[in-house]
């Protein structure tokens, strides 16, 4: 890369720029939120393409935006408006088998609605609409970037399919909106050269590319360096699942995203809320805080818990939409409490088996080279490990990216320069450290959990939240 460098959410691959900024204003590598958007107003583009060297951005652009304070993915308040896209198309199934996902509070395309029902007059002063991703990239490139295809699959709005916004949607959202999103493109692509602003007023070289901008989870698939049929769990407050998925079936729980680094494939990303906490609060009531005690319970309890299920929510959980403690015996009686050490792997076989059940349903498949990639506070747990292991029956191996988000967008930098030439992202990182064994799966774990797992599955039905319902604690 010794004559050409590439950008990619503040990665920088120019040595110069570093000795020139200094410590304390070098481009660092940031993690880029999915679903917020940037309402760029009109006339904005002739602020970015002559931008003054002599002025700083927060100057610059003072005057560039028809909304002040823009909406991320933190945002709520959009119930009305999802509920009004799931009707335009034919029901939340239908909007998930386009877009990949049901109708979400948070995504662009709600927001977009919201922002045109509630102020018309902002929306029709907007000539384009961003992502945070593309946003940052056309900060860089002095234009406005297109959206990526995999970040614009996380906004209500994308035919996931054709890689096209989807015209039903965008005409529920907001009239015109297509020409203010502008065309997706893959990835991987090269959007062009650096802005000259940054030339001259950092000294970038001009040969550095830019390279389309993506959002945090996808640019996290890209840093485990996930491949075919492989997943990744991150166990942490909550946890995720990142999944390399060939033919999916998008569902009303779960998202299906466009693979930021192979375009004709396709990424899932699963988030269960009751993750690290619930864990903790049961090593607290049953192994006196210890996670050691807390092994040694599950070392001393079998493998399917004798047939004892459990569902263990102190928060409304996501997938499914769940709450409450819920115990079944081996005759799918609910009872109200279990031994100790029963109770730790109930939890622990409980918050696997949802989580391969879940996986399913969105057309993973556990296939003999699958790898399950491990991250996160729990992944230091080899019993914990070891269930992980035996639910899935593939080998656990564990990775200690610290910011996952960050690595990949480096790893996306590189991949961005040759991946026309039909390189792969794998051949691009093929010396990064590789990910250590953790455990392998029992012989036997298949027969014995296949069974339990179409148990758990209906039995989970019976646990979906009912607001006239009383969970039990």
């Amino acid at each position: 890369m010794s004559e050409s460098h590439s950008l990619y959410q503040g990665s920088v691959k120019n040595s110069s720029v570093e000795q020139k900024l200094g410590t304390a204003r070098q481009p660092q590598l940031t993690q880029v939120k999915q679903h917020g958007s940037v309402y760029w107003k009109k006339g904005s583009i002739q602020t970015l393409k002559n931008a003054s060297p002599e002025l700083p951005l927060h100057q610059l652009l003072k005057a560039c935006f028809a909304v002040s304070n823009s909406p991320i993915w933190m945002d709520s308040s959009t119930a009305s408006q999802c509920s009004n896209l799931e009707k335009a198309v034919g029901g939340a199934q239908r909007l998930a088998a386009i877009t990949g996902s049901r109708a979400y509070e948070r995504f662009t395309g709600n927001q977009i609605a919201k922002i045109y029902s509630q102020n018309p007059e902002v929306y029709t002063q907007t000539e384009r609409i961003s992502l945070v991703s593309s946003f940052a990239a056309s900060l860089f490139l002095g234009a406005y970037a297109p959206i990526d295809y995999s970040d614009g699959s996380g906004m209500n709005l994308l035919q996931i399919w054709e890689k096209v916004w989807s015209a039903s949607c965008l005409d529920a959202c907001a009239p015109g909106l297509e020409e203010k999103l502008g065309s997706p493109v893959p990835s991987h692509s090269v959007l062009g050269s650096i802005s000259p602003y940054y030339i001259q007023r950092y000294g970038f070289s001009p040969d550095c590319k830019v390279v389309a901008f993506t959002g945090d989870n996808p640019a996290s698939l890209a840093g485990m360096r996930l491949q075919e049929g492989d997943i990744a769990i991150s166990l942490g407050t909550s946890d995720t699942l990142f999944l390399w998925i060939q033919e999916p079936t998008p569902a009303l729980e779960g998202h299906i995203l466009c693979n930021p680094v192979d375009s004709q494939t396709f990424m899932a990303l699963l988030c269960f809320k009751n993750g690290s906490l619930m864990r903790e609060r049961i090593r607290d009531d049953c192994a006196s805080g210890s996670w050691d005690e807390f092994s040694k319970a599950l070392s001393s309890t079998v493998a399917g818990n004798n047939g004892n299920l459990g569902f263990y929510f102190d928060v409304m959980e996501i997938t499914p939409e769940a709450v409450g403690i819920h115990r079944f015996n081996s005759d799918n009686q609910k009872v109200s409490d279990f031994p100790k050490e029963v109770e730790i792997r109930a939890l622990i076989e409980g918050q696997f088996m949802a989580k391969r059940i879940h996986a399913e349903k969105l057309g993973y498949k556990v296939m003999p080279r699958t790898r399950i990639l491990a991250t996160g506070g729990a992944s230091h747990n080899k019993k914990i490990l070891q269930v992980l292991s035996d639910v899935f029956n593939a080998p656990v191996y564990t990775i200690d990216t610290a910011n996952s988000a960050c690595l990949g967008s480096a790893y996306r930098a590189i991949h961005g320069l040759v991946a026309e030439t039909n390189v792969s992202l794998a051949d691009v990182v093929k010396l990064a450290p590789e990910p250590r064994l953790a455990v392998t799966p029992t012989t036997g774990a298949e027969e014995l959990y296949r069974p339990l797992l179409k148990r758990y599955a209906e039995l989970e039905q019976k646990v979906i939240y009912n607001p006239t319902s009383c969970p039990v604690k």
